[in-house]
């Protein structure tokens, strides 16, 4: 698979996860604050997926799906996580981790694909990286 279709799934695949997982939280939080940045969120991660799939089909390439294994597992964790605590910082301190966990995983794919990859691709996926960063800064206020 090329450098740009790896990037774009990536992208793609972040962008899903990160709208499933706010989904699954949105309805456990009865803080309004807390839900409002949530729906932000999931606008964002959104917007970022519909620009991944309109570049992987402009490119010529298929969107790859999260599987199915891969859904379930985090729906069960969340599940797990959130049985006893359903606190928004709580709920904060989950989201920090996976937007550190995507920071990180950002940060590889830029370096081992910045000199292959096109530049719109690269635009979108530092344009991801910096709305991890900005998630991680925004949680902040609600631990």
């Amino acid at each position: 698979m090329s450098a740009d279709a790896e990037l774009l799934n990536f992208i793609y695949q972040n962008s899903q996860m990160g709208v499933e997982t706010l989904h699954q939280l949105l309805p456990m939080t009865d803080n309004e604050s807390f839900k409002k940045h949530l729906k932000s969120q999931v606008n964002e991660y959104k917007q970022i997926q519909e620009e991944a799939r309109k570049l992987l089909n402009q490119y010529g390439y298929k969107e790859k799906e999260i599987g199915n294994f891969e859904k379930i597992m985090s729906y069960l964790m969340i599940d797990m996580k959130t049985f006893v605590d359903k606190s928004a910082s709580h709920m904060a301190e989950m989201l920090i981790l996976g937007s550190t966990r995507g920071v990180i995983d950002c940060i590889k794919r830029l370096k081992q694909y910045e000199e292959e990859a096109d530049k719109d691709i690269l635009s979108l996926m530092n344009r991801l990286l910096k709305f991890e960063e900005y998630n991680l800064e925004r949680l902040k206020s609600a631990l």
